[in-house]
């Protein structure tokens, strides 16, 4: 518990009026995005101005053995933003400045609370490019996005979060405020220390500030909607189109449920009878583009049961992109409580991985809808319940560990983008054997001897 002492000091740190403690702020800093999720009250929720005060912060917490959580814009899908033992919410959400658009180098220095999609915007006002693009990056900060190291649909051709680090300036769990990385496209001096601290779900150190690469924008792109009879003949067109030597800055998938969800709510001009769907886009010089758009309609024409459609213009692109966009608010007013998962295969199973989850629905009588960015073999495979009925919860969160042991079988992983928070905690042990989750506790323990950062979180309970 923290006396009053310990609020005194958090208060000195970050001024009273960024030191909150009444309920309903405690209650707004209680839960992320899991729908399911009961909350997880902080004792405290501070609010730094600047590296100096997280570095106080955190100082404070290891010496008075506190918990301290980082938080964000609170968009986590697993549970990783709960402060599940108490302690301080540490609030980024003063640190929300775009430090500097570095043209000559193609980078950008930004703070970890900074919304995704408004550097993505400045970068375009300079003519460059920052790829990363999860879903929610209009709400979803930087600082979330190098926790989790995020993806999106633009990961098949341009990666992840952690390809555009370059440096970061991070609170290490004992306080000290250091620098990691350099501004130089090559690194190689010691550890790779940055790439440790992206996706480490803020338990090995809070970060501050982030220069990142960025690229040349591209000058065209062409999007594309493809329909299927059959859903198997979508996900075997996903590799096709890879095998064929183009390699597409998003390959989206929808299966049916998904797209009549979308059509019932949101209505884009999906068609209802298809067994699946595909947005397609590429981006480059023009005649490249169009080349490849061509080549990837051609192709998906041939597949039985296939039609194709590009759009003519950018209003068109963006009814297609708004179609995928709507099926997370879709499924959420159908359902508001699902288990969502972001598994992962390698392309060549991504069929057999897609049929497997919905018939292990169908098998524990459940309704799913798989979507996502199968260019990179990410499926989100949503279970949706009913929390009154708990024989429906009990048969989804079977059905979600079935899919959990089916995606490592297939030689996959439990998360491609959204970590292992709490809510993937007991099913760590499939993907990793004990020896791993040992080392990785072992970094944890050097980095974090106390253990006050993010807490509980990532480890199985009889690893922690």
């Amino acid at each position: 518990m923290l006396d009053g002492s310990i609020i005194r000091k958090l208060e000195s740190i970050v001024g009273r009026e960024h030191c909150q403690s009444a309920p309903e702020e405690l209650l707004l800093h209680a839960y992320d995005a899991v729908p399911s999720a009961p909350p997880a009250m902080p004792e405290a929720v501070v609010f730094p101005a600047d590296a100096a005060e997280v570095a106080a912060v955190v100082k404070l917490a290891n010496q008075m053995r506190f918990p301290v959580v980082p938080r964000g814009a609170g968009t986590n899908l697993t549970g990783g933003a709960r402060p599940i033992r108490g302690g301080v919410v540490l609030s980024l959400a003063r640190l929300d400045r775009i430090l500097a658009i570095d043209g000559k180098n193609l980078q950008a220095v930004v703070q970890p609370g900074v919304v995704t999609d408004a550097l993505q915007v400045a970068a375009d006002r300079a003519g460059l490019f920052y790829p990363p693009d999860p879903q929610s990056k209009e709400t979803c900060t930087i600082g979330g996005n190098l926790a989790e190291n995020a993806g999106g649909p633009r990961a098949v051709k341009y990666g992840v979060t952690r390809q555009y680090v370059l440096a970061l300036e991070a609170v290490l769990p004992t306080g000290e405020l250091t620098r990691l990385g350099a501004r130089t496209l090559k690194c190689v001096s010691g550890y790779d220390m940055v790439s440790l601290l992206v996706g480490s779900e803020g338990t090995l150190g809070v970060i501050t500030e982030a220069t990142l690469r960025l690229l040349p924008r591209p000058a065209a792109r062409g999007t594309l909607l493809a329909s299927f009879a059959r859903m198997e003949d979508a996900t075997d067109a996903v590799a096709a189109v890879l095998q064929a030597g183009i390699v597409p800055s998003a390959i989206e998938f929808l299966d049916r449920f998904a797209v009549a969800c979308v059509e019932d709510f949101e209505p884009a001009g999906l068609p209802r009878e298809a067994g699946a769907v595909l947005v397609i886009e590429v981006d480059g010089v023009p005649a490249e583009v169009d080349r490849q758009q061509a080549e990837i309609e051609a192709l998906l024409k041939k597949r039985p049961g296939a039609a194709c459609r590009s759009a003519a213009d950018e209003a068109q692109a963006e009814r297609m992109w708004k179609a995928r966009r709507a099926v997370g608010p879709s499924l959420a007013r159908l359902a508001p409580h699902k288990l969502n998962e972001d598994i992962v295969v390698p392309i060549a199973n991504l069929s057999r991985a897609v049929s497997d989850i919905h018939r292990i629905a169908a098998e524990q009588n459940v309704r799913c809808a798989c979507f996502g960015h199968a260019g990179d073999g990410n499926i989100h495979a949503n279970f949706l319940v009913r929390p009154e009925d708990p024989g429906e919860v009990r048969r989804a969160e079977e059905a979600v560990r079935r899919t959990f042991q089916r995606v490592v079988e297939l030689g996959g992983t439990l998360s491609g983008e959204h970590g292992i928070g709490t809510t993937k905690q007991p099913f760590l042990g499939l993907e990793l054997g004990a020896e791993v989750m040992h080392a990785m506790r072992a970094v944890k323990c050097a980095l974090d001897p106390n253990d006050i950062l993010n807490p509980g979180k990532i480890f199985p309970a009889e690893t922690a």
